[in-house]
């Protein structure tokens, strides 16, 4: 029996749509089809990149970073690489592919010019709150925000 083939490259054009399915698994509220088409356009924005995991060539996971030129919580400089989205199915997880997608965005972020990282995720993730933790992030503060209609 052989090993598996874990592959991490950056997505091309006609990559959107399985990065849309895997994306719409992280981000339930937005529809199939509306994901694809947002995936197309980062996948070809200048500024931003998207890597797809694949193991035994299936898609089983992907990381969205772009630059942010504007105020980003907690860095010191700008722009600022920032890591979108983040989602390993499941059964895959626990074998540090996220990490590794992680370390990509992190290459990508540098050689876009980069000197940080920087990320979110909800007060209540605390599953997402431990694995950024553990991949090297420092919490920059909590914020609740709030909007009323006029």
């Amino acid at each position: 029996m052989s090993a598996d083939t874990v592959d991490i490259r950056r997505a091309q054009p006609e990559d959107a749509n399985d990065v849309a399915r895997l994306a719409l698994l992280l981000w339930p509220e937005h529809t199939l089809t509306d994901l694809a088409e947002e995936m197309a356009e980062v996948i070809s924005d200048q500024e931003a990149a998207v890597f797809l995991l694949l193991r035994d060539a299936v898609p089983v996971g992907f990381a969205q970073c772009q630059l942010r030129h504007d105020y980003v919580e907690g860095a010191q400089t700008s722009p600022v690489g920032y890591l979108e989205g983040l989602f390993v199915r499941e059964e895959h997880r626990h074998r540090g592919y996220g990490r590794q997608l992680t370390a990509a965005c992190e290459a990508w972020a540098g050689a876009m010019g980069c000197a940080e990282l920087a990320s979110d995720c909800g007060l209540d993730n605390t599953q997402s709150q431990s694995f950024h933790l553990a991949a090297g992030f420092q919490e920059a503060g909590r914020i609740i925000c709030f909007v009323k209609t006029l």
